[in-house]
């Protein structure tokens, strides 16, 4: 690549995007790369401010931007995700399909610590849907050394920076517990909060079962649905430190491999994960704030929950920064910086 004067440069050809930007009317490339420099395009590269132009050189140790985004793409692309078109060493990644989106963290920090390079992302472990933009990647210089590039696909090592988990249907239930329920004292508020949030998801709810106190009782109806072909149990009430709560015993003694009963996130600090079985089944126990609260632990939790990633306690105490919910006057989740 070299650099030339615009009224020098006839029958020549543009190494790069020429854009062109009319305020309230359009910006746009007006003219591509590998266009061949005519007499007549030279007032319009003037107009744009192109006293000069780059023009394309071969030179074997060099890559030119374009090139170089579509090796970004591929260290990027994941399963259902396509490219958009690429110009000016840009290339954005949409999505295929609804699911979770995974970031490989590390991998995109190392390739954007090489420099003249840059791949932005969505936040990962949040829900996306089909059209989404999920990351955009770009070269920053016209052109970029090969070996460079090659360093950049060593420091993304073997698989991909980013992947989407597609959602799965899920046949859930839903154990209440509590003797002010059960002997209806109070009128049971907190299911219709959790049909709600399943409702966003491809559920179905195979069963309700209200229990009381009895954490034998509770046991037994989670069994119940397990043995119903359940693959998602969500439990509600009794999970605080009261002696009479005792939900996070009743979950324990179904057999299920406990995460945390706790997690770094308000509202939320209360909540309970287990898997059951081979099947990894996750048995949940909610926090009564997610009775009442707009948005708490449990809608950080869901979506990996609907696309079969498994949570360890590292991933739940990886919550606490971002943790904390503002409670805004209008809420703007997954638009804010709740979970993030």
């Amino acid at each position: 690549m070299k650099l030339m004067k615009t009224e020098d440069a006839v029958g020549q050809v543009l190494c790069h995007d020429i854009t062109q930007i009319i305020r309230g009317e359009k910006k746009g490339p007006v003219f591509r790369k590998g266009h061949i420099i005519t007499k007549e395009d030279i007032p319009v590269l003037l107009s744009v401010g192109k006293d000069h132009v780059y023009i394309w050189e071969n030179d074997e140790t060099k890559m030119h931007e374009n090139e170089a985004a579509q090796i970004l793409y591929e260290l990027c692309r994941g399963d259902h995700m396509h490219p958009s078109e690429v110009k000016e060493g840009k290339i954005e990644l949409i999505a295929d399909s609804d699911g979770l989106l995974k970031v490989d963290a590390q991998k995109l920090k190392a390739v954007n610590s090489l420099g003249e390079m840059m791949i932005a992302t969505r936040h990962g472990n949040f829900a996306v849907k089909k059209g989404d933009h999920l990351a955009g990647t770009r070269i920053i210089p016209l052109v970029i050394d090969k070996a460079k590039m090659d360093r950049a696909r060593k420091a993304a090592g073997s698989g991909r920076i980013l992947n989407i988990l597609p959602f799965h249907h899920k046949k859930a239930a839903i154990v209440t517990t509590g003797n002010e329920v059960y002997y209806h004292r109070i009128e049971d508020t907190f299911t219709d909060v959790i049909r709600e949030k399943l409702a966003e998801y491809d559920t179905e709810v195979i069963g309700h079962e209200i229990c009381s106190d009895d954490d034998t009782m509770t046991t037994a109806a989670i069994h119940k649905f397990l043995a119903a072909g359940a693959d998602l149990i969500l439990c509600t009430g009794g999970m605080s430190v009261d002696p009479d709560d005792r939900t996070p015993l009743a979950i324990r003694n179904t057999g299920s491999r406990m995460i945390t009963y706790g997690a770094p996130v308000l509202p939320g600090a209360m909540f309970l994960l287990s898997y059951y079985g081979e099947k990894n089944i996750p048995i949940v126990g909610l926090p009564g704030c997610v009775m009442y609260a707009k948005r708490t632990v449990f809608d950080l939790v869901l979506p990996r929950l609907m696309a079969d990633d498994i949570l360890t306690k590292a991933d739940i105490d990886a919550l606490g920064e971002g943790g904390l919910c503002l409670n805004c006057p209008v809420c703007t989740f997954p638009n804010c910086g709740f979970g993030k």
